[in-house]
């Protein structure tokens, strides 16, 4: 069974596509929720890890005030610098 569709923002269809969605999809990741909620950058990255059960102590844990603001402040560092942190893997085949 698969969870989530990935598709980059750049081939997004629209619908669900907008403008809007389209230039925070620039800045961090995406995730549009079957009930209609928009998740963005550490908190769509918590709620990926959530759904295929990663952890769940952890990730809860992640979820909550002060722990969220490290996990965003975690994926701001690795998105600006993204050359940086691809030499260590996230490479595709």
């Amino acid at each position: 069974m698969q969870r989530f569709e990935t598709v980059s923002f750049q081939e997004c269809p629209s619908p669900p596509m907008t403008p809007a969605l389209r230039e925070q999809a620039r800045k961090a990741v995406q995730v549009l929720t079957e009930d209609g909620h928009q998740l963005s950058a550490g908190g769509a990255i918590l709620f990926a890890l959530e759904q295929i059960e990663w952890h769940p102590h952890i990730v809860r844990l992640a979820g909550r005030r002060p722990f969220i603001w490290l996990v965003e402040l975690g994926y701001w560092i690795v998105a600006r610098n993204r050359s940086f942190f691809g030499r260590f893997g996230f490479r595709g085949e």
